[in-house]
């Protein structure tokens, strides 16, 4: 799977439509949305599936369609999906949903999946993604977490996505470099992507480039541009991200 080297794109998250027009739901709307993505250089797409209420589901249907509707516009692009655990409200369901995703056939696996390390029942989950061949990314969101994805594992990790929240961007810097102190104290050698929500969203795209890091960026996380400026969508916040990537000051 092709590495991800400067940004990944993450489409909704949990959000609606009531809070950016743009949001993609459907897969049809999430295949679109790759798609632009991947034109204004997103090198990788995350999505959450929805059933057909809107909601988030890990059903494996509901994976399987959103994974082959991207897939059938965005053929080379590695496409990912979340494992939240918010999204079934306990460890167990979440578990048997993601099992079935064994079964589905390969235009409609998801080539990756994130697995928040904080949360109930991480390691068999990891497990059961390692066993059906599904690449998995460990979210990592504080010093405690970083621990956990350095320690004995059941799979090789794709990626650690560094994961701040905070409300000031020398808040985000200071707990991202926390957290990659402590990956780099524990000797860990998969590749790291650096990213933040909300506030610590820009802040840290641009703190990603100046440590030569990947990033990510789209609805999920933010909803302006840098400046808190309005944008059209995904593809927008891609384009935008790549130049504060780019030309963030070393220092």
């Amino acid at each position: 799977m092709a590495r991800v080297r400067r940004l990944k794109a993450c489409l909704n998250g949990q959000r609606g439509a009531a809070e950016h027009p743009a949001v993609p739901i459907t897969p049809a709307q999430l295949a679109a949305a790759a798609a632009a993505a991947v034109a204004a250089g997103a090198e990788a797409v995350h999505v959450h599936p929805r059933a057909s209420d809107g909601r988030e589901s890990l059903h494996a249907a509901d994976v399987g369609a959103a994974v082959a509707a991207i897939r059938a516009v965005s053929p080379l692009v590695p496409v990912g999906v979340t494992t939240g655990l918010w999204i079934t409200g306990d460890p167990v369901t979440r578990r048997d949903e993601v099992a079935d995703w064994a079964d589905l056939p390969a235009d409609q696996r998801p080539d990756f999946a994130s697995v928040n390390v904080g949360e109930e029942g991480w390691d068999e989950l990891t497990a059961i993604l390692d066993e059906a061949d599904i690449a998995v990314e460990a979210g990592v969101s504080s010093v405690r977490d970083a621990e956990i994805a350095a320690g004995p594992v059941p799979a090789d990790w794709l990626r650690i996505l560094v994961e701040v929240s905070a409300t000031t961007a020398a808040a985000a810097r200071a707990g991202a470099d926390a957290i990659l102190d402590r990956l780099s104290s524990a000797g860990v050698s998969a590749p790291i992507l650096l990213h933040g929500d909300g506030a610590s969203c820009w802040p840290l795209v641009a703190h990603a480039g100046r440590l030569g890091l990947p990033t990510r960026i789209g609805l999920e996380d933010v909803l302006t541009g840098p400046l808190g400026e309005p944008v059209t969508g995904n593809a927008e916040l891609v384009r935008l991200a790549l130049v504060e990537w780019t030309v963030a000051p070393s220092g």
